[in-house]
């Protein structure tokens, strides 16, 4: 990433907007904005193998594994504006399990990067299918949209769902509801 060319930009945005980059308060902003947008987009330069690191163990477990209420925080490619929620990740094995960190680190690669919560899902799901091969994996993003929230139609409690269901979790509407129910609101 270019700072100095992401700095400029950010001087020439603050400058279109109305405000002086040289005041005390937006000094040093064009460089923090650049660091920010360094931290947020990393999941461009971050490989799945490298995140996976060997952590696929083949195991005889045939029920499902479920990772739910992964906070994540990803930006809106339309709008630059952050969307933020939680990610719920099941899948049932068929020979291999994978570290349960690591399902959190997917989410992460892919929350990383400019996004709509739409791909985001699918590129979750089909991840974690494509390394792991399991009989089915399921995937429920629940998220706010700053886009919505803050601006055009302003509607502040408004949740955007999204799922991507492959094998099992397609076929079998007992195993589907099993992981919805699963992934509910209700704590035990």
């Amino acid at each position: 990433m270019n700072y100095e060319v992401i700095e400029k930009c950010v001087r020439n945005l603050l400058t279109e907007i109305g405000e002086n980059p040289d005041r005390e308060g937006l000094k040093k902003t064009p460089n923090r904005v650049a660091t920010a947008y360094e931290f947020l987009t990393q999941g461009y330069n971050q490989n799945i193998e490298e995140i996976l690191n060997g952590a696929i163990f083949n195991e005889k477990y045939d029920e499902m594994v479920i990772v739910k209420d992964i906070d994540f925080y990803s930006m809106c490619e339309h709008h630059l504006l952050p969307f933020f929620g939680k990610v719920h990740v099941a899948y049932i094995p068929d020979g291999k399990i994978v570290g349960l960190s690591k399902i959190p680190r997917i989410v992460d690669v892919f929350a990383q990067r400019l996004q709509v919560q739409e791909r985001m899902t699918q590129e979750i799901a089909d991840t974690i299918d494509s390394f792991l091969k399991p009989r089915g994996v399921a995937v429920v993003v629940e998220a706010y949209h700053m886009c919505m929230m803050m601006r055009g139609v302003q509607k502040q409690n408004s949740i955007t769902t999204t799922s991507a269901m492959h094998g099992v979790f397609t076929e079998d509407a007992r195993t589907r509801n099993e992981f919805l129910k699963l992934i509910s609101k209700e704590r035990i």
